[in-house]
């Protein structure tokens, strides 16, 4: 699929030479063949086509292209890891492509403040080993973490598996840096979780697209890391009742993740406990979890082995 109802526009020669000096001949991409991984989503439902895909190492390039870009009004598609499925990251009527998967430090992690700042093209799979190696976890999940990048997700808001139990990618940005359309560079990296100085200008730019800046880098929310993780399917009659045992679990205390997974809807199966309680002989229904035992295994005198947990009818 092409959306694009006018010719693309060419980059003067004299231009495009310009653009490319920024960043030098080897991060510049100008070859057909080279740039398709940048010009196509992932379903192949959009196609682009662009005079160069710039691919900036700094935040200074960044500024440097967007200054330029504003002077000449060239017009500029930000790029993270190309995962987005409705084509918002694809170079439809001729745009030159702002890749950021070279900024991809993550700058520090600090256990004590329980954050990390990382720049926008760190990949989520990345960023979440960095705060495990830490002995913390970035609960933010998505099935493309290992292409998704935090400034894509940030840009785009992105949602994510555990986003009922921890919140969507605004939820976990205490401070990001974006440089704007005309090339200055907004630092608001702010670590402190308690704020209350003036404009909180970051959520202008998230979920924003590009649109407004171009995201850099930010500093996100960490947690402690769980002891253990336990994986329950649970058979509901209905949606209500899926959100019912929700409900009951966020009530009992369960761990986030636990009370935020959807159970599995299945008409045959009559499966919500009011009150909770965990039963044992029910392997099929219950993964192997990581720890010896889980917190909900607490609610039963006896404890079951961690394979034979489900959540039961009483």
């Amino acid at each position: 699929m092409n959306i694009a109802e006018t010719p693309p526009k060419i980059l003067a020669a004299d231009l495009l030479s310009r653009f490319v000096a920024l960043v030098g001949e080897k991060n510049a991409i100008t070859d057909r063949q080279a740039q398709a991984p940048y010009l196509t989503e992932p379903r192949d439902m959009f196609r682009g086509t662009s005079s160069v895909v710039l691919r900036p190492g700094s935040v200074a390039e960044v500024a440097a292209i967007l200054k330029l870009a504003n002077e000449t009004s060239t017009a500029i598609v930000p790029q993270g890891g190309n995962t987005g499925l409705v084509g918002g990251q694809i170079p439809q009527h001729g745009e030159i492509v702002l890749a950021l998967n070279r900024l991809d430090r993550v700058r520090e992690v600090d256990p004590v403040s329980n954050t990390m700042t990382c720049e926008a093209g760190v990949t989520l799979l990345r960023a979440r080993e960095a705060a495990a190696a830490a002995d913390r976890l970035y609960p933010q999940l998505l099935p493309s973490e290992g292409s998704c990048t935090i400034g894509g997700n940030l840009s785009t808001n992105a949602g994510g598996t555990a986003a009922l139990a921890y919140g969507i990618a605004r939820s976990h940005a205490l401070g990001i840096e974006v440089v704007l359309a005309d090339g200055r560079v907004l630092n608001a990296l702010n670590k402190l979780k308690k704020d209350n100085t003036g404009y909180d200008l970051k959520d202008l730019f998230i979920g924003a697209e590009g649109t407004l800046g171009v995201i850099t880098a930010a500093v996100v929310r960490l947690i402690p890391r769980p002891r253990s993780v336990e994986t329950a399917f649970v058979g509901v009659p209905s949606a209500q009742a899926a959100l019912d045992l929700f409900g009951l679990a966020t009530r009992r205390g369960l761990p986030r993740s636990a009370a935020a997974t959807a159970p599995l809807v299945r008409a045959h199966r009559t499966l919500v406990a009011s009150p909770l309680r965990i039963a044992r002989g029910a392997g099929r229904h219950f993964g192997r979890g990581t720890g010896a035992r889980s917190r909900a295994g607490r609610h039963h005198r006896r404890q079951p082995r961690s394979d034979q947990y489900v959540l039961a009818h009483p």
